[in-house]
């Protein structure tokens, strides 16, 4: 017997009442046999860290919603290639990193950072001043994230935002340990750098 079509968006955003299945890969396995609901389950517990990565790797909300949308049903249409030993949430990261740095790799090179012109302070009458120096160090600081390469940018933020583990991000982006640490390295300088004038 062939697989179910794909879930519709309804079926995808809904999460059936009544149900308390704790283990993601029983929902795998459920999900595998076409069970709708059980991946209803599965895209309403992972979306948001999903969501969190795609948007502060793309820095565009609608970019990262269809990163996460094609993700899902990638992996809707991959699910009999999932090894059952493995963590779901470790090859959904996977799966929407790809398709954030394929997003990346396809948009114009960002501006160095000397070009980017200075951030105009907002009015001091309606604000603190210590506000519109945090918010302006935020925008530097998302600026300098995507003066890095979209591999830095990756392990940066699966690292320092999601905390994942090492060996973890290696089996995320299908690199190795060392060339992770290296990556790492290399961001961290920069930002550093970058956010000098702030410190």
């Amino acid at each position: 017997m062939g697989r179910a079509q794909e879930p519709s968006s309804s079926a995808i955003a809904r999460v059936p009442a009544g149900r308390n299945i704790s283990d993601d890969r029983l929902l795998v396995v459920r999900a595998s046999e076409g069970d709708d609901d059980a991946f209803a389950v599965l895209v309403r517990r992972h979306s948001g860290p999903l969501l969190a990565l795609a948007h502060h790797m793309l820095a565009n909300q609608a970019d990262a919603e269809d990163a996460v949308q094609d993700a899902f049903l990638s992996a809707w249409r991959r699910l009999p290639e999932f090894r059952r030993d493995a963590s779901f949430s470790t090859w959904m990261y996977r799966i929407v990193t790809n398709r954030c740095l394929n997003t990346l790799r396809r948009r114009p090179p960002a501006l160095p950072l000397d070009t980017v012109p200075e951030l105009a302070a907002r009015n001091p009458g309606s604000s603190p001043p210590r506000l519109a120096e945090s918010d302006a160090a935020t925008a530097a600081l998302a600026q300098a994230l995507r003066g890095l390469s979209p591999e830095q940018r990756a392990c940066w933020i699966l690292r320092e935002l999601h905390g994942l583990h090492y060996e973890d991000i290696a089996q995320v982006t299908g690199a190795s340990e060392q060339t992770v640490r290296g990556r790492l390295f290399r961001a961290r300088h920069a930002l550093k750098e970058a956010m000098r004038p702030w410190r």
